[in-house]
């Protein structure tokens, strides 16, 4: 294993854990990438915090693990403020959008709605508290997963 992997391995267990213990998809993404690689700043993290479970848990949007891996991507691949006239800097949207392939192959759906039916046959409306609680029960480490394979995939990559 090269120093990369090892960094992309324990990036990846930080992930894991975070999401065990505090939730929060894109945060754990997010701050497993900042701990190892750096390049994610504290305000990337609290700007990410409403983009859980599919956005406002509203399950309609990407997974939030899947959305922490595009922003650690764009932030070192990404385009400055001051470079908006410079064009589009594809190259970014073509990592972003291998990661989104690999985590749709690997998971079965990009959305937290798809995933949601992948894990466990149903969909939640997160806003009910029975709802939730009852698709924390069936999820088992599902989504943690998600969130230690964008880790890896990411790291990896940067």
């Amino acid at each position: 294993m090269n120093d990369r992997q090892a960094r992309a391995e324990e990036a990846a267990a930080k992930a894991l854990k975070y999401e065990f213990d505090y939730g929060c998809c894109p945060q754990c993404v997010l701050a497993a990438v900042q701990e190892t690689v750096g390049i994610v700043t504290d305000e990337t993290i609290k700007a990410s915090h409403g983009l859980s479970g599919g956005g406002g848990l509203s399950g309609a949007g990407l997974c939030g693990s899947l959305v922490g891996g595009i922003l650690a991507l764009g932030a070192r691949r990404g385009r400055d403020r001051d470079k908006f006239h410079r064009g589009k800097f594809i190259g970014n949207f073509s990592k972003a959008n291998e990661l989104m392939k690999a985590f749709h192959e690997q998971f079965g759906g990009l959305t937290c709605r798809e995933l949601q039916e992948c894990f466990t046959g149903e969909t939640y409306d997160m806003w009910k508290p029975e709802e939730y609680q009852r698709f924390c029960e069936k999820r088992g480490d599902r989504c943690a997963r998600t969130a230690e394979f964008v880790t890896r995939w990411v790291v990896e990559r940067l």
